[in-house]
């Protein structure tokens, strides 16, 4: 009987946060003579180059820099990084970002 009661106030509520997680789109910034970090939902209206990945020793800032240098050495204007993960290995760090341009 708890359970009955409770299920459409969950329901309510796991639907609400998924629409959190989703932004409006929005117009990525002008582009400059080096790669940006942009958000997913700045994407639209860009053109995607491809994918890079980086896997290195360091910390999570290095990754990020390691994959700065690789969106500037393939001539993109934005990028977005999908995912910075640790490995099994003690201080091994795993990323990947997409590539854009305008």
């Amino acid at each position: 009987m708890v359970m009955r009661r409770f299920t459409p106030w969950l329901l309510a509520i796991v639907l609400s946060g998924c629409s959190a997680l989703q932004g409006t789109p929005e117009a990525p910034p002008p582009a400059t003579s080096h790669p940006q970090e942009i958000h997913r939902n700045q994407t639209s209206g860009l053109q995607k180059m491809g994918t890079v990945s980086v896997l290195m020793y360091g910390s999570p800032m290095d990754v990020e820099a390691a994959l700065k240098v690789k969106a500037e050495a393939a001539k993109a204007d934005y990028y977005v990084i999908i995912m910075i993960d640790d490995t099994l290995v003690p201080g091994q760090w795993y990323s990947q970002a997409i590539l854009y341009r305008k």
